[in-house]
């Protein structure tokens, strides 16, 4: 968890339509002190990045979701909002794939709280704000845990 508290929140909107994920993943983020904006499909994602006139820093989205995939919703929000930074996560397997055809940062549920905000972390901090090479943050490689 970050060790100092910056004057400005860093803000999340994470995008998942299983309500208890959803839950889950805000409750971790809002601990770990970042403003956390939640919905629960990739339409609602649109609105309410649309109402938000405040910086969107991180999309942390579901791939598969009804309506609308996370990968279609980074798009269309990166085209809005192009220094936001797309964090995917699945409980399936298609998130492999995706992690390379995009270049944007991938998680596999289940996941602990402490990977969580270390991803999330690293994503945001990285110095290349386009994310190419974002694979570089692939929870599938075997970096030792901040516990």
């Amino acid at each position: 968890m970050p060790n100092s508290v910056s004057a400005t929140l860093e803000t999340i909107l994470v995008v998942d339509d299983n309500a208890s994920v959803r839950a889950v993943v805000t409750q971790l983020l809002k601990r770990a002190n970042f403003r956390v904006l939640s919905a629960d499909s990739g339409a609602s994602a649109i609105a309410l990045a649309g109402a938000t006139a405040e910086t969107i820093d991180l999309l942390l989205s579901d791939i598969d979701m009804p309506g609308m995939s996370g990968p279609d919703l980074g798009l269309l929000l990166k085209a809005a909002r192009p220094a936001m930074r797309v964090m995917l996560m699945s409980g399936g397997d298609n998130g492999n794939l995706l992690v390379l055809n995009y270049g944007w940062a991938f998680i596999r549920k289940p996941f602990v709280a402490a990977k969580l905000v270390a991803m999330v972390l690293s994503v945001l901090h990285s110095p290349d704000r386009s994310q190419a090479g974002g694979q570089g943050f692939d929870s599938r490689e075997g970096r030792p845990d901040d516990d």
